[in-house]
């Protein structure tokens, strides 16, 4: 199916479709939503809106620059996610980049994404974290997952 999006027009499969029951904060009427990449060699990708094109929040894998974060999950929030363990989910926090001051570029990590992609469910869980509530991206070093791994 053919959606528009903040990038232009995009084919999306309807398998690829990720439902919010909840939506996401802000949006709570929005449930369906796809990840798109933005380009390849890029760690961002859009959660776009399938009914809204003006709807696309900036996302980033956390991992790929913060080695230590972590999220809990409840098991309600488990349940509805149709989570057998983590390692079906996907976790993503949203990014900020203000107007002109890209250096000023943030990951936001109270209210992580976490989609389960063989459900295609998704879910924000807000955090009550004692760490940052956001992180400069400029500030970090991405993680070099192969290097790590070793």
């Amino acid at each position: 199916m053919e959606i528009d999006t903040r990038l232009g027009p995009r084919e999306v499969a309807a398998d690829k479709i990720v439902h919010f029951p909840r939506g996401l904060a802000g949006f709570e009427d929005e449930r369906d939503f796809v990840l798109l990449q933005i380009r390849s060699e890029s760690p961002l990708l859009i959660l776009q809106s399938v009914h809204k094109a003006d709807l696309g929040l900036l996302v980033a894998d956390p991992y790929s620059f913060l080695q230590n974060y972590t999220i809990v999950i409840n098991d309600a929030e488990e349940k509805l996610l149709c989570l057998q363990g983590m390692e079906d989910a996907a976790v993503l926090v949203t990014v900020s980049i203000p107007p002109g001051e890209p250096e000023n570029a943030a990951l936001h990590l109270t209210g992580p994404i976490v989609i389960n992609h063989k459900a295609r469910l998704g879910l924000q869980i807000p955090q009550n974290a004692d760490g940052p509530g956001q992180v400069n991206m400029h500030s970090l070093k991405a993680v070099d997952k192969a290097n790590d791994a070793s």
